[in-house]
């Protein structure tokens, strides 16, 4: 469709998102200042990290309060609602949904009541792996908490069954906390709290983020450094995995629940954290432009223009731009309001496609040969519409490159990817997506290029995605689901965590 002002609007699939982290969480302790303010910045800096959902608890050390709702930060709350959440001491979530359904009683934080008195608050980024374990543990500590199958818990998410099994122990939080960490499994990066307390936690993998710094008279913790800059924190350093730090009026104590065995997600660096973010001393842009470089080494095309799909796919686009010698351009304009609408189309909109996210500039790509850098492949609607619509627009070639390997394989540690079915990679060569998506040639970044850009040791990276290598247990039954999905045609095997071994025979 072809506008007066020249642009073309792109019939986009509202279903086919990119990958999408679960959630973003930060905690505050500041006696003396109102906090609720605070996290309103903090999570506004976390947004891109979770759009369904969000909400905060703040204590003013007698008593918790939780506010929460579906919708952005900025739809969530206002003055008014700031202004009852009193108090110095408070955590903050934004969120996405994967392992429980997008309603307002999976919204975080959740709160249980300690037998002692009090509240118990928790938020999470990442997914667990053995929640079913879990729930026994639950209904054998406090039968009356759960029961099977979730009949009556107010929320199927694992977040629920954290905070349920911490509230079924008696005693300080960081003493409960010790005895409740090293029982879960999978991905976890926690803020948790009491009347008067406090607690960050990170799982021995670290696979998710999570970072501290130091405010003047308190401490913040967040999932990403982004979210301290806006609060006028200072960066200490990382949460390292299997740490707990624990904050209250005796200062800060950190501890160890277990073993560090770092497998930090590398999709991080290619798409979930926010460019100004720091992971692993890299500021994240700057890895994007290296994976944009070494894209460029490895997969040269003889074009006229490098154009990035906005926003994930700039960095590497400028990075592949300036080791090809190819002119970088802006060729595609971004709606910056688009995100997730609460608004559903009707079937007639459906069918003819919401026309929404992003428009080709003619007179920039006509007749120009195009190399278009986007962050991943994981359907490939998108990319097939997009590839329509700049030929549409005049592009006499269309040369993609991906600035992360195929993504092969589902993921279990808190990124919404499509089922194993769903991942085009999963079925078809490059050569055959190639031809899928409509392009005149594909190519993605090495895996051992994406690794080499983030200056960290393989070993310490988690890549499943990308190679089906799961460094932590994975859901009960999915071991041999997986197994059973590679084909002669794709010999693909997933290497599944030592727990699983002897079961795949």
């Amino acid at each position: 469709m072809t506008r007066a002002d020249g642009l073309l609007t792109a019939d986009l699939d509202p279903q086919d998102h990119g990958p999408q982290d679960a959630c973003g969480v930060i905690g505050i302790y500041s006696p003396g200042e109102e906090v609720a303010q605070l996290l309103y910045f903090g999570m506004y800096a976390l947004q891109h990290r979770g759009q369904e959902s969000a909400g905060m608890a703040v204590s003013d050390g007698d008593r918790t309060m939780v506010f929460k709702d579906m919708g952005l930060v900025s739809q969530v709350f206002d003055e008014a609602t700031l202004n009852a959440l009193r108090g110095g001491l408070g955590i903050g979530h934004t969120r996405y949904s994967t392992t429980g359904s997008s309603v307002w009683d999976n919204a975080q934080p959740t709160i249980r009541s300690r037998p002692g008195g009090g509240g118990l608050a928790l938020a999470h980024n990442g997914n667990l792996t053995n929640s079913e374990e879990l729930e026994t543990l639950i209904a054998q500590r406090d039968p009356h908490a759960v029961v099977p199958h979730k009949d009556r818990m107010d929320s199927t998410s694992d977040t629920t069954l954290m905070t349920a099994l911490m509230a079924t122990y008696e005693g300080p939080l960081d003493e409960i906390a010790a005895q409740v960490l090293p029982i879960l499994k999978g991905a976890f990066s926690l803020v948790f709290m009491d009347d008067t307390t406090l607690c960050a936690a990170r799982d021995p993998q670290g696979i998710r983020p999570l970072v501290l710094g130091r405010l003047q008279g308190g401490w913040v913790v967040a999932s990403e450094t982004a979210a301290i800059d806006i609060v006028g924190a200072t960066f200490v350093r990382e949460i390292e995995p299997g740490e707990m730090i624990t904050i209250s009026a005796a200062g800060l104590r950190s501890a160890r629940f277990a073993p560090a065995r770092p497998k930090g997600c590398i999709f991080e660096y290619v798409y979930l954290a926010r460019p100004d973010t720091v992971i692993a001393d890299r500021r994240i842009h700057n890895v994007r432009v290296k994976i944009g470089k070494i894209l460029a080494d490895e997969a040269p095309a003889d074009a006229d223009l490098v154009i990035p799909v906005p926003e994930s796919g700039t960095p590497a686009a400028i990075g592949y731009a300036d080791e090809s010698g190819i002119k970088y351009g802006m060729g595609l304009v971004k709606n910056s309001y688009v995100g997730r609408t609460f608004i559903q189309p009707s079937q007639t909109l459906r069918n003819l496609g919401i026309r929404l996210k992003l428009n080709p500039l003619r007179d920039v790509i006509e007749g120009k040969r195009l190399v278009v850098v986007d962050d991943s492949i994981v359907r490939g609607n998108t990319q097939r519409q997009l590839v329509r619509m700049l030929r549409e627009a005049g592009a006499k070639e269309v040369h993609v490159r991906i600035s992360s390997p195929p993504v092969k394989w589902p993921c279990f540690y808190g990124i919404d990817f499509a089922t194993r079915a769903q991942l085009i990679a999963a079925g078809l060569s490059t050569d055959e997506i190639c031809r899928s998506i409509g392009a005149d040639s594909l190519a993605y970044v090495s895996l051992e290029g994406l690794i080499s850009a983030t200056h960290v040791p393989a070993d310490n990276l988690c890549r499943a995605c990308f190679d089906g290598v799961y460094p932590v247990q994975v859901p009960r039954g999915v071991e041999r689901m997986l197994a059973d999905s590679s084909s002669a045609a794709q010999p693909d095997q997933p290497t599944l965590p030592q727990e699983f071994e002897g079961d795949q025979s």
